[in-house]
């Protein structure tokens, strides 16, 4: 039986309406896709605690979390992931690389331009899709 994994990513969007998106890094499982920035929630965790506590882990910067987008749970090869992803604004600091390769802003019509990671497609479907 494969392992679920329970995580959280930030849909940060900023002022001009554009949305975060980070590559993974070669050495991240399931390299070079994209994805939307967060990480595992730890045992107690709540999701929106988990969520800022991974940017400022993985970003240096301070998020509000405001809704939950969706969740999706996408099976891989050798694990389960339940992916809860979370609407965020940055209130403190700006996005700094460690874990990934690269940032990049898109716009919602734009965000389908990138290879993303199989988890995350069903939000990028959604967010195409807002009004």
């Amino acid at each position: 039986m494969k392992k679920t994994v329970k995580v959280v990513a930030a849909i940060i969007e900023n002022n001009h309406n554009e949305i975060l998106c980070a590559l993974r890094s070669t050495e991240m499982t399931i390299p070079n896709v994209w994805e939307f920035p967060g990480g595992k929630i730890e045992n107690g965790e709540n999701p929106y605690n988990a969520l800022k506590r991974e940017i400022e882990e993985e970003m240096n910067c301070t998020i509000e979390p405001s809704e939950i987008l969706n969740v999706h749970t996408h099976e891989y090869n050798h694990f389960i992931i339940e992916l809860t992803a979370i609407k965020a604004k940055i209130v403190k600091g700006h996005p700094e690389l460690s874990e990934h390769d690269q940032f990049v802003w898109l716009k919602r019509e734009n965000l389908d331009s990138l290879k993303w990671a199989p988890a995350d497609i069903p939000a990028v479907e959604l967010l195409i899709n807002e009004v």
